[in-house]
């Protein structure tokens, strides 16, 4: 039996879907939490935490917490359920399981989830190794990083990038589509230190934010155009001669490919007036970028994740992942760049998942961000959803067609969270879920190189279990083998951390972690230009031979975007300050701060139209629409819109999800989500 501590400060990590990955401090009086601040010994984070995590004993003790299992009782649509026990709960769970298999079979099942926690036994661990020895459909969780992360790897071989803490010696940051301010704090911090040193900070997005007031100079891009401005700052560099020679030839493959496609000669593709007109900058601005990035070392491109989730996100990634090859920036300290860091820390994935166990290897694949074509389209119909970690009812593209999906009475819906979600007012049956104060669990960051424990430190709320237990439990009620699933999350843990599999996992052990809460992966050991890279050639690939097998360009290029020009705006979906996706948008003081959706808007578009700030609109498409409240000004191009924030329905207000606006389209590469290439219009109410 675990013992909790009662009164007293502990150690813990933040859980949420963010690259910062916090040590956190946790206040306890008499058993419940009551404050939750940084700790100030964590070498990265160092004691600093955002407003959202500040408000984690709102979320652990919300008065609307889920705290037994539910069964409905009212149609689809509605939140009417009745409280029932466990046992039967798994009995309801289990009897329709056995029944879909008899009738439809296995892969007539799909587990619907993604980063809600990020621990590894709770979004990694147990699930996947249960569904696949059940053999449902799998699950292509491509829905966030999928693109990019396929197109840096492209270039570097994996997720491999600057070691965030070497970014304190930098003197050029480019924060490339990325509202840093919102969605990497700590890296802030580290720039603003660098700052002091001299640095300096551009930031390149498509809408003026808080990361763009933070930094010493701003680039308004068109959506979907970045990869265009990348190679027309190769095409500067190499016109001014301005790229290292010594360093691509040690540590490059393709350069002569890649000068070709970003040539200096006529008819080049990509001279600075072409790329003006692609992407929205000035010529005069991109000739000052490019020389400035060319002349200035170390220099350090922090890649955002909005840049993915364009018909194009993968190229756009893969277009600036080569840039600090050209001019040499990967032997600096301070150097390189990053998109993420999750190479550094990989763990045993297969000995934690279990793929092995599939009965059928070649179960069909689902990928997430097509799950309303998935419920509404497939032959093979989809008879049960279980949906953990994730709020598909919010997050999904096109809801529209994903909420007529969740509405069919013949499927079975099964959803496992903290809250009654969006989600569950289509569920069958609700479970309540821990939170992470309540789990054993390991971390690692897709920023920072630590991997840390976090021991819970409450008991579970309520009648809740962790997904470890919930799926563990349903294994040995399916009769499932004992040595595989009827083991402890400890057991796990180790299985996890497998050095021989990873070497920079060397010395990372459970009891290690136990003792010291976090530790580095590597050790200080600096990548990656020391050793062979993750690629075919072990260098950094210029032009890929991979790329050309799977059809796509060999060297990075530009392509338009592929929604068809029916509607007039570009309409971009990002992340506000006081959410994460949809987590937090429950709680009453982050509501406060954020206010209500809203939409940002040209001037001159807004002139044009007869609308006026702070105007209640309707932005539609052949997908949907959703009501917000205008926003004027020039932190957007004309032509182009962004809202920001992901807001649970509210029916007193008629607000509606965004997502009812955005494609099932998937990107060029990775099956990625592309929310951003989304046109609609704008109509006054």
């Amino acid at each position: 039996m675990n013992s909790f501590p009662a009164t007293g400060v502990v150690r813990s990590v933040c859980p949420f879907d963010c690259p910062d990955t916090c040590g956190l401090h946790v206040t306890l009086e008499n058993g419940k939490v009551t404050a939750v601040t940084g700790d100030p010994d964590h070498p990265v984070t160092r004691g600093a935490i955002c407003n959202k995590v500040r408000q984690l004993p709102d979320r652990v003790h919300h008065p609307e917490r889920l705290l037994t299992p539910m069964r409905r009782v009212g149609p689809k649509g509605t939140l009417r359920f009745e409280p029932i026990g466990w046992d039967e709960a798994y009995n309801e769970i289990i009897g329709n399981m056995k029944t879909i298999i008899r009738e439809h079979g296995a892969d007539a099942i799909l587990p619907y989830s993604f980063y809600g926690n990020m621990g590894i036994l709770n979004a990694e661990g147990m699930d996947r190794r249960f569904f696949h020895r059940l053999g449902a459909s799998r699950l292509a969780r491509t829905i966030c990083n999928a693109a990019g992360s396929k197109g840096y790897s492209y270039t570097m071989g994996g997720s491999i990038g600057i070691d965030p803490e070497e970014t304190v010696h930098t003197k050029l940051f480019l924060i490339w589509g990325c509202n840093l301010v919102s969605t990497n704090m700590h890296q802030t911090m580290l720039a603003t230190e660098a700052r002091k040193n001299g640095a300096r900070i551009v930031h390149i997005d498509v809408h003026r934010n808080r990361t763009s007031s933070w930094a010493d100079d701003f680039i308004l891009v068109r959506p979907g155009s970045d990869a265009a401005l990348a190679l027309g700052i190769m095409h500067i560099l190499i016109r001014d001669g301005l790229v290292d020679e010594a360093f691509v030839k040690e540590h490059t493959v393709g350069y002569e490919e890649l000068a070709a496609e970003a040539s200096v000669y006529p008819p080049s593709v990509y001279p600075p007036s072409v790329v003006s007109e692609l992407t929205g900058v000035p010529e005069s601005k991109i000739e000052e970028l490019a020389s400035l990035y060319g002349r200035t070392t170390p220099s350090f491109i922090r890649i955002g994740n909005g840049l993915q989730h364009h018909d194009n996100g993968g190229m756009v990634i893969r277009a600036i992942s080569c840039l600090p090859a050209l001019t040499g920036q990967w032997a600096v300290v301070g150097g390189g760049a990053m998109k993420g860091n999750s190479w550094y820390s990989r763990i045993n994935h297969r000995a934690l998942e279990r793929p092995d166990l599939l009965p059928d290897r070649s179960v069909r694949t689902i990928n997430m961000n097509q799950l309303g074509e998935a419920l509404t389209e497939l032959e093979k119909p989809v008879r049960m959803l279980f949906v953990y970690n994730s709020n598909p009812a919010v997050v999904a593209p096109d809801q529209t067609k994903v909420r007529e999906g969740l509405l069919r009475d013949d499927l079975y819906t099964v959803t496992h969270d903290l809250f009654l979600t969006d989600t569950c007012k289509f569920a069958d049956l609700v479970l309540p879920a821990t939170s992470h104060l309540e789990n054993l669990d390991l971390y690692g960051s897709y920023w920072h190189l630590y991997l840390q424990l976090g021991k819970p430190i409450l008991p579970p709320a309520g009648e809740s279990k962790s997904n470890f237990t919930l799926f563990k439990e349903l294994a040995l009620r399916m009769g499932f083998e004992p040595e595989l699933f009827d083991i402890t999350e400890e057991q796990m843990i180790r299985e996890a951390l497998d050095s021989k599999l990873n070497p920079l996992l060397e010395g990372i052990t459970f009891e290690a972690l136990s003792e010291r809460h976090w530790m580095k992966a590597g050790d200080g050991r600096r990548h990656p230009i020391q050793g062979e890279l993750p690629t075919p050639s072990g260098k950094i690939e210029l032009y890929s031979k991979s790329m050309q097998r799977a059809g796509l360009s060999p060297v990075p290029t530009f392509t338009p975007l592929a929604e068809p020009e029916t509607y007039p705006f570009l309409l971009t979906t990002g992340p506000n300050h006081s959410y994460i996706n949809s987590t937090f948008a429950n709680q009453a003081k982050l509501q406060k701060l954020e206010k209500t959706p809203t939409l940002h808007m040209h001037e001159e578009d807004a002139e044009k139209l007869g609308l006026s700030d702070g105007e209640l609109v309707l932005v539609r498409n052949d997908r949907g629409e959703a009501r917000l409240t205008l926003k004027l000004g020039m932190d957007v191009l004309p032509g182009v819109l962004v809202t920001q924030g992901l807001w649970w329905d509210d029916e007193g207000t008629g607000r509606s999800p965004v997502n009812a606006l955005t494609p099932q389209r998937l990107s060029d590469m990775g099956g990625g989500a592309t929310f951003f290439s989304n046109r609609v219009e704008v109509v006054k109410l």
